[in-house]
């Protein structure tokens, strides 16, 4: 939510904003910690320690923060399904904070993985970009979770802005889940699967135990970014948005006296 000039209690809120700690919790603190030193861990497994792919060579290693970056994507946007769930059923402004600090960190993390996948593209692909079906796809979601963003912050009256957030955001996980789910019902796709046979038409594909170390590196680096990175992260963007929605409540009380 935006600070604005001019607010009344009936846009930013009913009920007053429960009271936010300034201090950082010591849990939140210990859980970034935890979650640098595992990016760090996880950069050395993808780099140093396992070995290079037989296929791909040294460009295969992106793959090891490219598909974590997603599946962390995918645990943001369950996030916000789950936020927007319980908003609906609770009316309680925390699970509003939770679906928004979701698509914000999902959008982050998909961004990641739609880079790194061009990376990896051009000297596999020979292009940055073709319009694969799980790629056009990808495309489309991330649209429609940053349409999720520009929809809410048109919408002044908050009790509105976060039924209609919730509902839109339970909906939206239905691309996440297409997207996981087409490279392996579309047969002309060429986008290779980790796990599992890869469409005939697919280039670039590589087997995990091909070669020492990559079994381990990918679950590391899985472990770090499909949960350290989005949960750290998701707390950080609720306690900001915590501290603004608190902020404009002070303000439209200051405005009306």
């Amino acid at each position: 939510m935006n600070i604005a000039p001019n607010l009344s209690l009936s846009d930013v809120a009913l009920e007053q904003p429960e009271r936010v700690r300034i201090g950082v919790p010591r849990l939140l603190v210990a859980l970034s910690a935890l979650t640098l030193i595992g990016i760090g861990f996880g950069l050395y497994m993808a780099l140093g320690f396992a070995k290079t792919d037989a296929n791909q060579g040294e460009v295969q290693r992106i793959f090891y923060l490219h598909m974590p970056a997603f599946i962390g994507a995918f645990v943001a946007f369950a996030c916000t399904t789950f936020g927007g769930f319980m908003y609906l059923r609770t009316r309680q402004t925390k699970w509003d904070s939770l679906a928004l600090a979701g698509v914000e960190v999902g959008l982050a993390l998909a961004a990641v993985n739609l880079v790194t996948g061009m990376i990896w593209a051009r000297p596999i692909w020979n292009t940055w970009w073709t319009w694969d079906p799980r790629l056009t796809l990808e495309a489309i979601m991330m649209l429609t979770y940053a349409a999720y963003l520009v929809l809410r912050a048109s919408i002044g009256n908050a009790q509105t802005r976060r039924r209609f957030a919730a509902v839109y955001g339970m909906l939206a996980i239905i691309l996440v889940i297409m997207v996981i789910l087409i490279s392996r019902v579309k047969p002309d796709t060429i986008h290779p699967t980790v796990f599992g046979p890869s469409s005939q038409q697919a280039r670039g594909t590589f087997e995990l135990d091909a070669s020492a170390g990559m079994s381990a590196a990918l679950g590391v680096n899985m472990l770090v970014w499909a949960v350290l990175v989005p949960i750290t992260l998701i707390w950080h963007r609720i306690r900001l948005n915590n501290l603004i929605e608190r902020l404009n409540w002070l303000k439209a009380r200051l405005a009306e006296r």
